[in-house]
């Protein structure tokens, strides 16, 4: 399967107008943002857990990356509330669900594959005058939390390309509006011009997108 798999392209999805489709566990959904491979793919997604509901153990052979959108996510390593940030590098393994249910901002088999670097962060804690955070940097890429007041603009034209993921609030790009949920991608060359209307809180990874490609298997 291939979606949103040309990188040269932008790339502007509401994921809250998405319908939800199954995943191959019960009680979990995803909404597909971009996808190169089938079960096992280089995937950026939106994915539901209802309550009870969970995935069986798995390791990460590509490594995984997520934000906690709402509720509780767990595994036997602890429970990672909204607003949390989590990297599982290659090798590591898990058993999530939630017992209340949750919803998360995924991204898999998109690692540098020597990256060893586990950990988790919460995004709002610590938080620099300027708003922004960073939260992960290697040689191959960039994550930050941003924060906008209202009426804020951010410009910046990274090399690698940009991807950004609207947590809250609504903003402008380049003439679209961005609201909750939004998620934008940015090809090399283009530059990010985006003011917030009434405050915005963001997660943007930049430098990434000459890596992209499907997973090794």
């Amino acid at each position: 399967m291939e979606l949103n798999a040309d990188f040269t392209q932008r790339v502007l999805i509401h994921s809250e107008d998405l319908a939800w489709n199954p995943s191959p566990m019960a009680g979990v959904d995803r909404r597909m943002l971009d996808r190169i491979g089938d079960e096992i793919a280089r995937a950026t997604s939106i994915v539901r857990y209802a309550p009870g509901s969970k995935f069986s153990a798995h390791t990460h052979t590509g490594g995984e990356e997520f934000i906690v959108l709402d509720g509780v996510f767990q595994d036997e390593h602890g429970d990672y509330p909204a607003g949390t940030y989590v990297r599982n590098p290659p090798t590591t393994a898990h058993t999530p669900g939630a017992d209340q249910g949750c919803t998360i901002f995924v991204k898999l088999w998109q690692f540098d594959p020597e990256d060893r670097n586990q950990f988790r962060m919460d995004m709002d804690s610590d938080l620099p005058a300027n708003g922004i955070k960073t939260l992960h940097e290697d040689a191959h890429e960039t994550v930050r939390f941003v924060t906008l007041a209202p009426g804020q603009t951010l410009f910046e034209n990274p090399k690698g390309g940009s991807e950004l993921l609207m947590i809250s609030g609504s903003a402008n790009e380049n003439g679209d509006p961005l609201t909750k949920g939004s998620w934008l991608r940015l090809p090399e060359g283009t530059a990010l011009n985006l003011t917030s209307q009434d405050g915005a809180k963001l997660w943007i990874k930049t430098g990434h997108l000459p890596f992209a490609k499907a997973p090794k298997v």
